[in-house]
């Protein structure tokens, strides 16, 4: 009866575990898109020649670094539960794989 319980959970976890794999990945993708992002407007502002070009561009670098800080948080709380997840999933399939003992005060 356990097992019967214990299969969809661990079914369960590992499609979760696979979601947040791949939330990391795409988080990894835009960090990087914003760090070249950041390159790009980095060479452009050595050929800004006006005030107001330079000023947007810095602006816009200082946007981009702030949504970089926000992946690298959501990027970290991603991990810590990907972990608490493989951790949960382990447990589960140790249980599962037990030996069953006959217990004899149960009769």
């Amino acid at each position: 009866m356990a097992i019967n319980f214990t299969k969809p959970m661990i079914t369960k976890l590992q499609q979760e575990i696979s979601e947040l794999e791949n939330k990391i990945k795409s988080t990894q993708n835009k960090k990087e898109k914003s760090k070249f992002k950041i390159n790009q407007l980095e060479q452009d502002m050595k050929f800004s020649k006006s005030h107001t070009d330079l000023s947007s561009k810095m602006s816009r670098i200082k946007k981009l670094n702030d949504e970089i800080k926000t992946l690298n948080r959501m990027q970290a709380d991603l991990s810590k539960e990907l972990t608490a997840k493989k951790n949960s999933l382990k447990k589960l399939q140790m249980n599962e794989t037990a030996p069953v003992t006959n217990d004899p005060a149960k009769g």
